[in-house]
């Protein structure tokens, strides 16, 4: 009788069992998802060594969200059955991984290179530029929370990695986070065109110090994406453009600072979540007061020690290189798995509202920036 009873049970098992020699659904989703991811990626590295590319500032980030995107709206339709879990797993954990080893791109060195000044112009530049985009962004122009600090962070730290390392603490949408990227490149592009001629105006109304040094902070200080920064100091000179890279550099490394703070800002704010909870709910009040839970950023602690460990220079150069090759494509897997995700519905339904909002968020960086960088340069020097 036992046997009996258990004899379709077992058959119902094997049968529901994978065949030998072929990946469970889930897994081969993830392999396929990050062949797909690994590919764009792979593809947008090269186009981003064509000089003209390389030009204009656009890095593999920007060219992989854009073949994501292509893709996405077109054939991803059906292929995303097959390969969702391995772009999914490529947008939230190689991004976390990337932006980790983004590390071994900086040293607490580069600190001392740009002087207190620098430290201060681009802790300036930042708060400002985030402060105004938190003011003005759902009271002026009416966009979203998550829109506004997307592109608030984008625009005041360091563009598309900046807004793709908030995007965890935020728990934005990819359409969300998709709007802010594309600001990004709109207004970091056009940088790259317009601060060789206010280099130039410079040179004629004196608006900063007349030499190449201050305009390379101003420049590294001011510009969205580093490519951008690059691609507009070089047209201006190589001292210029080194002097640029640095205070990026250290404006980059308030990247961790800032996500935590970010963190702490948003466990304080009601979420949507708790609203509508507390709507459907009977009179009752939401757990926590309806405030979110702290949501600490991890990896922006691995993001410091990993800073901390290239600053002690343990890790041989060739081996640093590697690394930071291996990060751009993971951050550029990213980069392609959001554009897959990304539908042009959604950034249509967004409207020029975000665009608009970025604009004014562009023109403070460049006037703003300015004042701020004249006014510490004459009191600390």
């Amino acid at each position: 009788m036992t046997s009996a009873t258990n004899l379709p049970t077992l058959n119902a098992t094997s049968s529901a069992a994978p065949r030998a020699g072929r990946l469970p659904a889930n897994k081969s989703s993830l392999v396929l998802g990050l062949i797909l991811s690994i590919v764009i990626a792979g593809v947008s590295t090269l186009a981003a060594k064509i000089q003209w590319l390389q030009n204009s500032g656009f890095s593999a980030l920007t060219i992989a969200i854009v073949l994501g995107m292509v893709i996405g709206n077109t054939v991803y339709g059906r292929l995303a059955p097959g390969c969702a879990v391995g772009v999914d797993f490529s947008k939230k954990n190689l991004l976390r991984l990337g932006i980790i080893l983004y590390g071994f791109r900086l040293t607490f060195q580069d600190i001392g290179n740009v002087g207190m000044s620098g430290v201060v112009i681009d802790a300036l530049v930042l708060t400002s530029t985030f402060g105004m985009a938190v003011l003005l962004g759902t009271k002026v122009f009416k966009l979203d929370r998550n829109t506004v600090l997307l592109i608030g962070a984008g625009s005041s730290i360091c563009g598309a990695a900046a807004v793709m390392a908030t995007e965890p603490v935020v728990k934005a949408h990819p359409a969300q986070v998709t709007v802010a990227v594309a600001t990004v490149v709109v207004f970091g592009s056009l940088a790259i065109f317009l601060y060789p001629m206010l280099y130039r105006l410079n040179e004629q109304y004196h608006f900063l110090a007349n030499s190449a040094l201050a305009f390379g902070v101003y420049t590294g200080s001011t510009v969205h994406e580093v490519a951008q920064v690059v691609a507009a100091a070089r047209a201006i000179s190589p001292e210029a453009a080194n002097t640029a890279v640095i205070a990026k550099m250290v404006r980059v490394m308030m990247l961790a600072p800032f996500l935590m703070l970010l963190s702490a800002y948003i466990s304080r704010r009601p979420t949507a979540a708790a609203k509508d909870s507390t709507k459907e709910s009977s009179g009752s009040a939401p757990i926590n007061g309806g405030k979110a839970a702290l949501a600490v950023p991890w990896f922006a602690f691995g993001f410091v020690a990993v800073v901390g460990l290239n600053s002690m220079a343990w890790v041989p150069m060739h081996v640093t290189a590697v690394i930071t090759d291996f990060d751009s494509v993971l951050l550029a897997m990213a980069m392609a798995a959001l554009g897959l995700t990304t539908h042009f519905s959604a950034l249509r339904q967004a409207g020029v509202r975000p665009l608009l909002f970025a604009a004014v968020l562009f023109g403070w960086l460049i006037v703003g920036g300015a004042v701020i960088n004249s006014v510490v340069m004459r009191v600390l020097g």
